[in-house]
C-alpha cells in the first residue's frame, strides 16, 4: 500500500503549516493505516486511559513508520523504564499527563541519553537500528529528535504556563480540554466556552512569545469549522479525537439513514 507522502512532523511544524493526528485506544495498526490514507500526520497511542500494553504499543508505532506518520505515546505518568521501552521501541516521544514543571523535568531526563539526560544506553534495540555502527551519533540524533508533549490539564498548569513554556526542551504543549475544563469548573465544555477560549489564549500567546507550539484536540466537537476556529487562534497540531471518537461520530452520522423511516 501506497500512502501520502509528507515532511517530516518538526519541519511541518516550522514551516508554520497545521497538522492533524489521532488518538489510539484501540491499539490496531489497520487504524494507524487508515489515519495514514486519510492524511494524518501523527498518532498518539494512550496508554493513560486505555488498556494497551507494551506489545500493542511496539506493533502501532511499527505501523505508524510504515506508513509515514509519526508515533507518540501518551504515558500514565513519569515512569523512566517505561519510556526507556517505548522510546526504544521507537516512539517519537512522550505526551506527560497533568504536566508541571517537576514531571517535565523527570520526562526530559528520561528520554535523553547522557550527558543531556538519564536514559540507558542499549544498542540491540529497534528505535537504534539493532546496533548501530556509530553509537555517538545515534546518540546526538536521537537526542535532538526526541519530544516531551506536556498535557496542560490544570488550572495551576495554564496559571504557572509561562514557567513551562521557557522550559528548554519543550516545544510542543497539548491542552487537554475536558480535564482542563473540570479544573476550570466547566466541565465538558469547549474553547467556544469564554473561561476555556482565556485558557487557549493565554497558552497560545505566552508558546508564541518563546517561541514553543499549541496542540489541542476536538474530539468533544468533531466539526472541521469548530477545528479552523481553533488553529485560527493559534494551535497548530491539531488532534482529530480518539479512534473511538472518530469511528462513533462517523457511526451516527451515517445512522441517519434511519431517519423517517
Amino acid at each position: 500500500m501506497r500512502f501520502p507522502s509528507r515532511p517530516p512532523l518538526r519541519a511541518q511544524l516550522e514551516a508554520g503549516r497545521i497538522v492533524t493526528g489521532l488518538i489510539l485506544f484501540s491499539g490496531s495498526p489497520m487504524i494507524v493505516e487508515l489515519a495514514a490514507a486519510a492524511g494524518t500526520d501523527f498518532v498518539i497511542v494512550d496508554m493513560e486511559h486505555s488498556a494497551l500494553d507494551l506489545d500493542a504499543c511496539a506493533h502501532v508505532i511499527r505501523a505508524a513508520d510504515a506508513a509515514g506518520i509519526t508515533p507518540f505515546v501518551r504515558v500514565p505518568l513519569v515512569d523512566a523504564a517505561l519510556i526507556k521501552k517505548l522510546l526504544n521501541m521507537g516512539a517519537a516521544g512522550i505526551a506527560v499527563p497533568h504536566a508541571n514543571r517537576d514531571n517535565c523535568a523527570a520526562a526530559l531526563r528520561a528520554v535523553r541519553y547522557a550527558p543531556d539526560g538519564e536514559r540507558g544506553a542499549c544498542a540491540i534495540v529497534r528505535s537504534a537500528g539493532y546496533a548501530p555502527g556509530d553509537w555517538d551519533a545515534h546518540v546526538r540524533r536521537a537526542n535532538s529528535e526526541v519530544m516531551v508533549i506536556p498535557l496542560l490539564e490544570d488550572r495551576e498548569t495554564i496559571e504557572d504556563f509561562e514557567a513551562l513554556a521557557a522550559m528548554p526542551g519543550l516545544e510542543l504543549f497539548f491542552i487537554g480540554p475536558t480535564d482542563l475544563s473540570i479544573s476550570l469548573g466547566v466541565p465538558h465544555t469547549t474553547f467556544d466556552e469564554p473561561v476555556m477560549r482565556a485558557a487557549l489564549d493565554r497558552v497560545t500567546s505566552l508558546a508564541r512569545r518563546h517561541g514553543k507550539r499549541v496542540m489541542t484536540t476536538i474530539g468533544n466537537k468533531p466539526d472541521p469549522e469548530y477545528g479552523r476556529s481553533v488553529a485560527a487562534r493559534g494551535v497548530q497540531a491539531i488532534v482529530l479525537g480518539t479512534d473511538g471518537h472518530v469511528f462513533i461520530d462517523a457511526c451516527r452520522r451515517l445512522n441517519a439513514v434511519k431517519d423517517g423511516h
